[in-house]
């Protein structure tokens, strides 16, 4: 099993699915269409993607002597069957192929699968968020041509950000794109640079790879401008519309830690080893206007890293639940130490039981985050008043940074419990715990690195606008404090995070009066940290109330334990966890200058 189905179903009731289904953008889809569309992804994750787990990590994409780049059978095969299923045209609208699902069921979907197989799961993360920007900025031959292909899955797709030199400093690329005139599909431009770190950059799952590409429109002078001025998104397909290879050659592959079923790639544009028309430069074609492209772009990253924590959170659970079954099968020692009797499943251990305890509030505490975003993005599109959808996006942009990295970090602590209570064996490749603990150290470095949303949270989202969405996250908190104290079992629990969130408010002050923006970001990280166990501490706290409540209630739709079994997890986190946020927050209300002043060579 990859994944315990009643999870999912517990937040889709807490995240009030039957509403959202309401709403006339759904119109046409009914909760035994959302069943389909999970067991479908179960039955795929199961018996297509969680079987080739450990021979997608042993057999690496290779690249031959012409530069084709070729991965596992079984991981081509087990793509093409989630195009065959329709798991790719889930969330896009009917109008492009798509089943207009929310994204509230494509992330539990995509997570499902992410769940079996991580490496071949993300070809349709990365192809699904290309095929939206294009069908959000693209014109109509664009998205016919290259969005269209992408919803059905017979066309992949990237993108390409990053250049060796330039890393995330996304200002200081330097690939250009200069016009070279106009036909059905737009601007048409050349391009010539290298990009580097670009999943699934090239393959043998399809023919064709649409690449999404960042480049500067050089000036009058023929200069690249300085900084992100000039920065524009263009759409580069592997094949042109004509047939013929466009010049687009991979350089190299990146050998990694995990991850390893997908390949990861550095491509050359314009290197003219293929020259359409006879002349050198990658064709492609402008997306939106000149200058606007990292903004575009920022559709595409946002929703990478609402995925990245997604794919954190199921290998997180996958690995909770190999954990669980591991410790009630695996018997070791005695209830006391040195007594008689037979041995005992090692489940009967209070220390296995603690770290279970803080795998199950690590994994499903980084799910409910990662749905709660997607409902997020769902209210931001769909919600009756504009006020409301405008509230909804205010509070995504700024729980984001939170949703990609909480669940990266935490995951990883999740599993090395996870090989903790496996032993010696779980250090081996006998269990695949060990493979889920290497695929996940990826997911705190990638789309943006843990600092680098860090510096997004409290430069960007805090106090770039005085605080104002804090503020209104505060207000929520509160409610759901409020609420919680009604009932007994979560008193001491609501009592937690009320000191946590207090702690918070204090530190945003001192953060907000800072006029120095140097010394506030030094302690970005650490903030982040905090924040996000505040938000998670919210989001248990909320499920908490609401399993009390079915309980009392007398509901048949969960067994009393599992019910249970969510407060106790909410309590653990609450009494193990939240006391964590005074301590990372200590450094900044002290005043502590410690890493932003101290000199170079003292390291």
């Amino acid at each position: 099993m990859v994944i315990d189905q009643r999870d999912l179903a517990f937040l889709f009731k807490w995240l009030h699915l039957s509403e959202l289904l309401g709403r006339e953008r759904f119109a046409g889809c009914s909760e035994s269409d959302v069943l389909a569309v999970l067991e479908t992804a179960v039955r795929i994750s199961e018996k297509e993607l969680a079987t080739h787990l450990r021979a997608s990590d042993l057999n690496e994409p290779r690249l031959d002597a012409d530069g084709n780049v070729f991965v596992l059978e079984e991981v081509a095969k087990a793509v093409r069957l989630i195009a065959d299923a329709g798991l790719f045209s889930t969330v896009f609208d009917s109008e492009h192929g798509g089943l207009q699902l929310p994204h509230l069921v494509h992330s539990a979907a995509s997570g499902v699968l992410m769940s079996g197989n991580l490496a071949t799961a993300s070809f349709p993360l990365l192809t699904v968020a290309n095929a939206r920007l294009l069908c959000t900025y693209g014109n109509a031959a664009q998205q016919v041509a290259f969005a269209q292909p992408q919803v059905a899955g017979t066309t992949m797709g990237t993108m390409c950000l990053s250049e060796p030199h330039a890393g995330s400093s996304l200002g200081d690329i330097r690939t250009r794109a200069v016009a070279e005139g106009d036909d059905e599909l737009g601007q048409r431009f050349r391009l010539s640079g290298n990009k580097m770190w670009i999943s699934a950059g090239d393959h043998d799952v399809t023919e064709n790879i649409i690449h999404l590409v960042l480049a500067k429109v050089p000036d009058e002078r023929g200069e690249l401008p300085a900084g992100t001025r000039g920065i524009t998104l263009f759409v580069v397909p592997k094949i042109l519309p004509n047939g013929q290879r466009n010049d687009v050659t991979v350089v190299g592959l990146n050998h990694k830690m995990g991850y390893r079923g997908l390949p990861n790639t550095a491509l050359n544009f314009g290197e003219g080893k293929y020259q359409p028309d006879g002349k050198a430069g990658a064709v492609g074609w402008r997306v939106g206007e000149i200058g606007q492209g990292l903004p575009q772009m920022f559709q595409m990253m946002n929703e990478a890293r609402i995925s990245v924590g997604l794919a954190a959170a199921m290998l997180a659970c996958r690995g909770y639940q190999m954990s669980l079954d591991y410790a009630r099968e695996r018997r070791q020692g005695r209830r006391v130490p040195g007594g008689a009797g037979p041995q005992v499943p090692i489940i009967e251990h209070a220390d296995v039981r603690r770290m279970l305890l803080a795998q199950k509030a690590f994994s499903q505490g980084a799910l409910g985050l990662v749905l709660f975003s997607a409902r997020l993005l769902d209210d931001e599109n769909t919600a009756p008043t504009a006020a409301q959808r405008t509230r909804a996006a205010q509070r995504l942009a700024l729980l984001t940074p939170v949703t990609k990295t909480w669940p990266s970090e935490w995951a990883q602590l999740s599993l090395h419990f996870a090989l903790q209570i496996h032993g010696g064996a779980g250090y081996t490749r006998d269990f695949e715990v060990e493979q889920l603990y290497r695929d996940n150290r990826l997911n705190p470095i990638h789309e943006g690195t843990t600092g680098i949303q860090g510096l997004d949270l409290l430069g960007r989202k805090i106090r770039r606008d005085g605080g104002n969405a804090f503020a209104a996250l505060a207000t929520d908190i509160r409610s759901a404090i409020h609420a919680a104290k009604e009932r007994s079992i979560l008193r001491d629990t609501a009592r937690l995070l009320d000191e946590a969130l207090v702690a918070i408010e204090r530190t945003v002050k001192v953060l907000l009066a800072e006029s120095d923006e140097q010394r506030a970001l030094a302690h970005a990280t650490p903030f982040l940290f905090a924040f996000g166990h505040l938000v998670v501490g919210w989001l248990w706290l909320d499920q908490a109330t609401s399993a009390a409540a079915m309980r009392e209630a007398g509901e048949d739709d969960f067994p009393q334990p599992f019910l249970d079994g969510r407060i106790t997890a909410c309590r653990f986190f609450a009494e193990t966890e939240l006391p964590k946020v005074a301590v990372w927050l200590r450094p900044i209300e002290d005043g502590s200058t410690l890493v932003h002043s101290i000199p170079t060579e003292q390291f």
